[in-house]
């Protein structure tokens, strides 16, 4: 069993899926993690979609005009929403929520890549947190931060190399 130091240096963002589905156990894993994920006074602001149709996970892969073409390979992909009015603070609810899968995934041997979705644009009218309501039909009271995908790793990458850790970002007692 590896440690949370060994999760958190090997956890890389993946891009690149193989083609290998995630067993029912698997995906309730990394969920039943995000129910239990910390949130400010228990507000429980978050919900999920997760999605497992591969014409879904296509279509969410246009969600952006960059950097979110993998979705489609992906076995998995996680929507993360919030009611922001159980919240001021859901986008850290959220984003919590969201690592919390990452490391699980990690843990589990599989990958992830965080898609952010909240301040992004589908085209030069519309945006992503619109593309993707319209593509999940979420209501709108929730807003949509991120879409996660995960996946069994289609590629190794070599695991954070503490050489480059910035401790002059680090201060002590007062910056």
């Amino acid at each position: 069993m590896r440690t949370f130091s060994e999760i958190m240096q090997s956890r890389r963002s993946m891009r690149k899926f193989t083609e290998e589905k995630l067993t029912d156990d698997e995906v309730n894993s990394l969920l039943k993690v995000a129910l239990m994920s910390p949130s400010s006074k228990r507000s429980n602001c978050w919900q999920f979609v997760a999605v497992d149709d591969k014409e879904t996970l296509q279509r969410l892969s246009l969600l952006k005009q960059q950097s979110a073409a993998f979705i489609a390979d992906a076995a998995l992909a996680v929507a993360v929403l919030a009611d922001e009015s159980l919240s001021d603070v859901w986008q850290e609810d959220t984003a919590i929520a969201t690592i919390c899968m990452q490391l699980q995934a990690e843990d589990m041997g599989l990958g992830s890549c965080w898609v952010q979705v909240r301040n992004r644009m589908y085209d030069s009218t519309q945006t992503s947190e619109e593309y993707v309501r319209t593509v999940l039909g979420i209501p709108s009271h929730l807003r949509v931060l991120c879409v996660l995908a995960i996946g069994h790793k289609g590629m190794e990458r070599k695991p954070f190399n503490e050489e480059f850790l910035q401790w002059e970002k680090l201060h002590h007692n007062k910056y």
